[in-house]
């Protein structure tokens, strides 16, 4: 459940530059920040944290400012970048590299390292609103690699960017429904969309497909889906996708494998990721050769440990003892040390 960051009105305005962080300073990064004198005040900022991500509805019926500096910043290295979806007024943002303005719908970047001015401007009916989200830049750059010291602003006409601030929406106003984890989920998912339509980038034309490149996908989309079927052949998956086997095999070389070699990759990854995460309590060794297409849990034990040099037993205890050990790294650590699949297999 969102819960008041501040909220500010004709009484006590001017101390807004003591409140806009939340009572503890929990929130944002140092600077100045006012409020513009007017006959109606009425400034209002929700938070909801979502693990070290904070979702932050703020509305306002004056204009408000804040100014980041160098000297700020030598005081406060916080590092935070903020993603604005802006809804009602603008949001005018000035640095060292210019001016530029998000109108309504349209959607931003900023980081608190480098100095800048922003001003949120009111619509017509006296109105500002934004959904902005903060987000430590160490776990942005996991999403979108590029630097934003200097802004983003782009156009809001890409539907991912509309997904999701629809996410963000919903997580934000769940009243307390929404399992932690699954709010966290969804977080992640927001910002994986938002960075798939940064790195696509404004001006990107799609490369053009060849007739190839698409039976190639059609034919690694059928073995995804079919992967569990210990019946997967070249003759299934030819007669699926509608090409003859001959051409399955040409169209598997231009990716550089071969169909026998593409399927063990593919089952075994997906064994050795279900290992890693399953609870021996919930699922047994056995159901996870079958469920990746095994024909029986000796088979797959063979394969297992001629790839990894480990049986699926001893894989799968190391995994459990990284995961109940002081200070466990994420499941996806326990990988580490084992080759890859891809390349036991060529």
């Amino acid at each position: 459940m969102a819960e008041k960051l501040f909220s500010l009105n004709k009484g006590n305005f001017r101390e807004c530059q003591t409140v806009f962080r939340g009572e503890r300073d929990q929130e944002y990064y140092r600077g100045d920040f006012w409020v513009e004198d007017t006959s109606a005040i009425d400034v209002r900022s929700d938070r909801k944290a979502v693990g070290a991500i904070s979702i932050i509805r703020q509305r306002s019926a004056t204009n408000l400012f804040f100014r980041r500096t160098r000297q700020h910043i030598r005081e406060d290295a916080t590092d935070l970048s903020i993603l604005w979806f802006v809804k009602r007024g603008k949001l005018a943002f000035s640095n060292q590299c210019g001016n530029k303005v998000a109108q309504p719908g349209d959607f931003a970047i900023t980081r608190s390292m480098s100095p800048f001015f922003i001003e949120c401007q009111t619509d017509q009916d006296s109105v500002h609103e934004v959904l902005h989200v903060t987000v430590p830049t160490h776990i942005l750059r996991s999403h979108i690699p590029n630097d934003f010291s200097t802004g983003l602003f782009m156009a809001a006409d890409k539907p991912e960017l509309a997904i999701a601030e629809n996410i963000l929406t919903y997580v934000f106003d769940d009243s307390g429904l929404l399992a932690e984890e699954s709010a966290r989920a969804l977080v992640e998912a927001a910002l994986t969309i938002i960075g798939n339509a940064v790195l696509a980038g404004e001006d990107v034309v799609p490369a053009r497909q060849t007739i190839a490149d698409r039976r190639l996908q059609d034919v690694l989309r059928f073995i995804e889906v079919h992967l569990s079927d210990p019946q997967l052949s070249t003759v299934m998956v030819a007669k699926g996708c509608g090409i003859s086997p001959r051409y399955l095999s040409f169209l598997l070389r231009l990716k550089g494998t071969s169909f026998s070699e593409l399927v063990w990759e593919q089952r075994l990854e997906q064994a050795r990721n279900w290992l890693s995460t399953s609870d021996p309590r919930d699922i047994s060794i056995s159901e996870i050769a079958y469920g990746v297409g095994f024909k029986s849990p000796a088979h797959f034990s063979r394969m297992f440990k001629r790839v990894f040099g480990i049986n699926p037993r001893e894989f799968r205890g190391e995994c459990c003892q990284k995961a109940a050990s002081p200070g466990a790294r994420e499941s996806e650590d326990a990988f580490a040390g084992y080759p890859d699949v891809s390349d036991l297999l060529q």
